[in-house]
């Protein structure tokens, strides 16, 4: 049985800028945001690498991709993931800040994906990240599988296993660095991926021309989102202040350095 994957993934600004909040006309926001270079998620790019390699090893599946950012942003980075893997965007224009509430980022996605034309759900594998460097609230993909009525739900998958009779492996992430296996009969179920195991996929300029031709349509269509903060108001945005205290002591040892550093903290 072949496959209908679709992940969920978006941009987040490039971590090596210095993002400064600013309090804007709607509320919180990142100074210089539409200014910021953008990459695709972190966690959202294991997905997406290992979902076109499960569709690469069973003939006859298609992947999605459903993107929820500003318009002229996610065009920019199509440019560059496009490259890399095979797949059809599902665009929503809205904000990508880390500011908006996961509920209604979860509604408006799992609402796009409910109209994605030609998708089984009886053969729907929802991948996503585990966390986001933006909206890390950790819940966004558990919230769209129960929108959807997915049932099996897999948080932190680090490896995904065909097995010979059609059934799903899943290795998942509990605490004391240990995995917890499940085996899932088949589809739809949910995977939210941590770090897998796939290394990323060079870019092929052959590709990234192929895709460019569903792309380019999906953005000038994609609909206008309109995301809130979930009732939250904010009173004040600021970096955190840096304190930095050193000392240089020679000959000291583990114990009272362990012992200083927790007396450190406390106070």
């Amino acid at each position: 049985m072949s496959f209908h994957l679709v992940v969920c993934g978006s941009l987040v600004p490039d971590p090596l800028q210095t993002l400064e909040p600013v309090m804007g006309p709607d509320g919180p926001a990142l100074k210089n945001e539409l200014m910021l270079p953008a990459v695709l998620d972190p966690w959202a790019g294991h997905a997406l690498n290992e979902a076109a390699n499960l569709a690469k090893k069973v003939p006859g599946s298609k992947v999605w991709l459903v993107s929820l950012g500003p318009k002229a942003k996610l065009q920019q980075l199509m440019m560059s993931i496009a490259q890399k893997v095979p797949f059809e965007l599902v665009a929503l224009d809205g904000p990508a800040r880390g500011f908006t509430d996961s509920w209604e980022v979860a509604e408006a996605l799992a609402n796009a994906i409910r109209t994605i034309p030609g998708l089984d759900r009886s053969r729907l594998l929802l991948f996503g990240g585990c966390s986001s460097a933006s909206r890390d609230g950790g819940v966004t993909m558990q919230m769209i599988g129960e929108r959807l009525e997915i049932v099996d739900q897999f948080l932190g998958v680090d490896e995904l296993q065909l097995q010979a009779d059609g059934s799903l492996r899943v290795l998942e992430r509990v605490e004391g660095g240990q995995y917890l296996a499940s085996v899932v009969t088949g589809p739809p179920m949910v995977a939210a991926w941590a770090t897998g195991h796939l290394p990323e996929p060079p870019s092929n300029p052959q590709l990234g021309m192929q895709n460019m031709r569903t792309i380019m349509p999906a953005l000038m269509k994609a609909p206008a989102v309109k995301l809130g903060t979930g009732g939250v108001e904010f009173a004040e945005v600021e970096l955190p202040t840096q304190r930095r205290e050193t000392r240089i002591v020679k000959d000291a040892k583990p114990e009272e350095i362990a012992q200083e550093l927790v007396a450190w903290m406390k106070g």
